[in-house]
């Protein structure tokens, strides 16, 4: 998951609920990393344009799930966009801007629709050899949901699942009766323990993207992991960070708002909230690049303790 995972749980079974779902999770890195040669994400990469591969139905679901929200967005979301990821190798010691013609020639590898599925054995198989999915975007919601799963198994009511603070859930209220109050990291600053504000939740998933995840500067410019599938390139769409919120009865919450943070930071500010504006049980938070914060009414009751480097837009 290349995150730091913090699982808490109240309640008589709480360590067997902990157990059970770290070991769901490491089962699930294994299947989906794609810096795994065995994991089955690696396998459908090295079939691209040759055949089918059966996989996990874990795999399956969160490949399925990704490309029917790629419809729906009109390709702002794309899992077929590892070319381009291993292409500018961010975060890595050899990250780096593309030359622009193999930019393009990797671009001719991107599209959502070249994921062929067949659901009656959970196969999958990319239509055009060089082609390569990344569930980096989605697999971090998709074990939430997961050990969200576990936690209902062993009656757990008050906890929280954290996969490296850019997607949870919180389960119930704390232990002193109140609804979880979350710091959301401020996008420009190393110090601990100061936020952009926080938010309190309860029953539900929060994810959250940033460009101050994995990035770096070149020419003054800030290059960053999350890409626009149009592009090619890192989004430039006045966005820094931006969170969601995803009540816990809509179904798919956690991996849900992982996709959506994405979705979101590509979109920018205003097509951003008018596209979660449209969906039920869902609300957003947007840190513009000139420290402008948008809010969905949603968001915006839950919300508290702003930091004095932003202001909330009119």
């Amino acid at each position: 998951m290349d995150t730091t995972v913090s699982l808490r749980a109240t309640g008589k079974d709480a360590q067997k609920a902990v157990d059970e779902s770290f070991a769901r999770i490491a089962r699930l890195d294994a299947l989906a990393s794609s810096q795994n040669p065995d994991s089955d994400v690696s396998k459908i990469n090295a079939a691209a344009g040759s055949h089918y591969v059966q996989v996990d139905p874990a795999v399956y679901e969160m490949i399925s799930f990704a490309k029917g929200f790629s419809e729906r967005s009109s390709g702002e979301w794309d899992i077929t966009v590892g070319i381009i990821t291993n292409l500018w190798q961010i975060g890595t010691e050899n990250q780096h801007v593309p030359e622009a013609g193999a930019l393009a020639e990797a671009m001719q590898h991107v599209n959502y629709k070249d994921i062929l599925l067949r659901p009656e054995d959970h196969s999958v198989m990319l239509a055009k050899a060089g082609m390569s999915i990344d569930l980096g975007g989605v697999a971090k919601g998709y074990a939430v949901d997961e050990v969200r799963k576990i936690y209902e198994a062993h009656h757990i009511e008050s906890g929280l699942i954290n996969m490296g603070a850019s997607s949870m859930y919180a389960v119930g209220k704390t232990s002193k009766g109140k609804a979880w109050n979350i710091g959301m990291k401020h996008p420009r600053s190393d110090t601990n323990g100061e936020y952009l504000g926080i938010v309190s939740i309860e029953n539900q998933a929060l994810s959250t993207s940033g460009d101050y995840e994995r990035y770096f500067m070149q020419d003054g410019r800030r290059y960053h992991h999350i890409f626009d599938p149009v592009t090619g390139y890192p989004a430039d769409s006045g966005v820094m960070s931006d969170s969601i919120v995803i009540d816990g009865d809509v179904e798919h919450a956690g991996m849900l708002s992982d996709i959506l943070t994405t979705v979101v930071f590509v979109l920018g500010p205003q097509k951003g909230l008018a596209f979660i504006n449209g969906m039920d049980g869902v609300e957003c938070e947007i840190t513009g690049t000139d420290g402008t914060i948008y809010m969905t009414d949603g968001f915006r009751s839950r919300f508290s303790d702003m930091n004095a480097d932003f202001r909330i837009a009119e």
